[in-house]
């Protein structure tokens, strides 16, 4: 029998047919198997597949056979359950920094990790466009490049722009060079951060990934300040990645907000219970419109005790607000 050019990748070829078209629910018979091999131009006889099928068993792949009116054979369980991949697809798609050409070709290799009947259901609950999504195609190679830098203990440079009116990108500092010793990536408000110690305003700041352009790692090594830094600690300072002067506070809360401030302080803050209905905290924030934002949203469940700038700041902008109002 004369062979065909892909005869010795049979096993390699007999493997991804396997992966591609079985599962629980589809199964292929020793003669399918040979069809389907036929379609790559490989001949193959019933012996050959029973040997194949057995080495591909003791390799790893978890192949079973199942005896019904006929026989079959079907990949019963892979690196990634379809939940799994559900899981993932959602987490990419729902990523406002993931740009939608790279969210649907993401999705697209999900689906190579199932079989092709899985891959439909993966596709049905997929939605992509309309959502909110990055408009800067290079974020995938900085966080990449960032990454490295970190790893590396290397500083790293990068221009960092907005969007005007046309949806253009404007530079800051008219294009100038941000210098900075990266500390840690972090996710928070759907937006993808980078924390970074720099020099020229010593002390810790944070830059949206997405706004960040022609990233470079350099070969000066990063600061030595950052050994002491704790991403969990600083996150519950920061709200939403809005910097602001860091302030110790006094809040008297209302019971029914435990759960949102376990979420926000976490699981380690101290509350002291004051009276039946509320509890006091003691925490350090950095002060931000987002910080002031997240306090309004509570109206009067939430009593801030100290200090008393803090009380004065909230008021004026309370009455900003209602001056504005009322020019309407």
């Amino acid at each position: 029998m004369p062979k065909s050019p892909n005869q010795k990748l049979k096993i390699l070829y007999l493997m991804r047919i396997l992966l591609d078209h079985t599962d629980e629910t589809h199964m292929l018979s020793v003669n399918e198997l040979i069809s389907k091999l036929a379609g790559y131009e490989i001949k193959a006889e019933r012996k050959t597949i029973y040997d194949d099928i057995e080495a591909l068993r003791q390799f790893g792949l978890d192949i079973v056979l199942e005896k019904t009116k006929t026989y079959g054979y079907y990949v019963a369980s892979r690196e990634f359950e379809l939940p799994e991949l559900k899981l993932l697809a959602d987490a990419v798609q729902s990523s406002k920094f993931i740009t939608e050409r790279k969210t649907i070709g993401l999705i697209k290799k999900l689906e190579q990790l199932m079989s092709k009947h899985d891959a439909g259901k993966l596709r049905r609950q997929v939605y992509v466009q309309n959502r909110v999504k990055s408009m800067n195609e290079s974020i995938y190679y900085s966080v990449d490049t960032l990454h490295e830098a970190i790893s590396e203990d290397k500083k790293i440079s990068f221009k960092y722009f907005n969007y005007d009116i046309q949806k253009k990108q404007v530079f800051r500092r008219e294009g100038e060079l941000y210098i900075v010793s990266p500390v840690a990536l972090t996710w928070s408000e759907e937006n993808y951060y980078l924390i970074a110690y720099s020099d020229k305003r010593e002390k810790l700041t944070h830059f949206r990934v997405d706004r960040m352009s022609s990233v470079k790692k350099l070969t000066e090594p990063r600061t030595t300040e950052l050994t002491d830094f704790k991403l969990a600690e600083y996150s519950k300072k920061v709200f939403g990645m809005f910097g602001g002067e860091e302030t110790d506070i006094k809040l008297k809360i209302n019971n029914k907000l435990i759960g949102g401030v376990i979420d926000r302080f976490g699981k380690d803050v101290i509350m002291i219970p004051d009276g039946d209905e509320h509890f006091l905290i003691r925490v350090r924030v950095a002060l931000s419109p987002i910080f002031y934002g997240w306090l309004f949203q509570f109206g009067d469940l939430c009593e801030v005790m100290e200090p008393q700038g803090l009380k004065d700041e909230l008021i004026k902008r309370a009455e900003d607000f209602l001056a504005q109002l009322k020019k309407t």
